[in-house]
């Protein structure tokens, strides 16, 4: 994702890295870029910082409460303490313009080879089932790379039909693995958290692609 209100700079940039095979999506502004991102799934952010109706320290701020993904800063200011203030909001790199092409697809081929290897260090108990990512380690769910807060049960839940994807539950072996008591015939604490598990995961809770129900059986993802 390529953000700056300056035209030229984005179609300069498209061709640095369309010529090194990258997919780039544009946006003039970071109310704009916010919006794309919380459409679609980036690797990486090339951000301008001065720009009209949200500028780029304020996209930063915003884009890190929800996403990890490199952020390389653009400025024509180069004082030590612009870039410290991109850094300290959360930016990975700080370029200056104007900026040489073979420095420019060096530090983005940097920062896009430490967040893969990054990732592959975490993804040892994580688990990726196509917009749906679980961390394990860290209890941390996120759709389409948007963080979801799940209480312990819907998490407890999720991480047991994740683990053991294909395999159907039944409400009663569900309830006894995740509240480790024998199951009374009348609650319905199962069907509710799965209820629940879905409005947040499901891109349609009515139809959902993740918790499946197996009719007269119980659930599998």
């Amino acid at each position: 994702m390529v953000v700056d209100d300056d035209k030229d700079i984005r179609n300069l940039i498209k061709v640095y890295l369309g010529n090194e095979g990258y997919n780039i999506e544009e946006a003039s502004n970071g109310a704009e870029a916010l919006i794309k991102i919380n459409e679609n799934d980036f690797d990486l952010v090339i951000l301008d910082v001065m720009m009209p109706i949200l500028d780029g320290i304020s996209a930063c701020m915003k884009i890190r409460e929800n996403y990890t993904m490199p952020i390389i800063f653009l400025s024509a200011k180069d004082e030590e303490i612009h870039k410290i203030q991109g850094l300290t909001v959360g930016a990975d790199d700080y370029i200056t313009k104007p900026f040489g092409s073979m420095e420019f697809i060096a530090r983005v081929k940097a920062q896009l080879r430490r967040y893969k290897k990054f990732n592959e260090l975490q993804n040892i108990n994580f688990v990726t089932i196509e917009d749906l990512t679980i961390n394990f380690d860290t209890h941390e769910v996120a759709v389409k790379g948007k963080q979801v807060k799940l209480t312990p049960k819907e998490f407890a839940i999720l991480e047991c039909l994740a683990k053991n994807r294909g395999m159907v539950f039944s409400v009663e072996k569900l309830y006894e693995i995740i509240w480790n008591e024998k199951f009374a015939v009348s609650d319905t604490s199962i069907m509710v958290h799965i209820t629940n598990l879905r409005q947040k995961i499901e891109p349609n809770p009515k139809s959902p692609k993740y918790v499946k129900t197996v009719w007269g059986v119980g659930y599998k993802i």
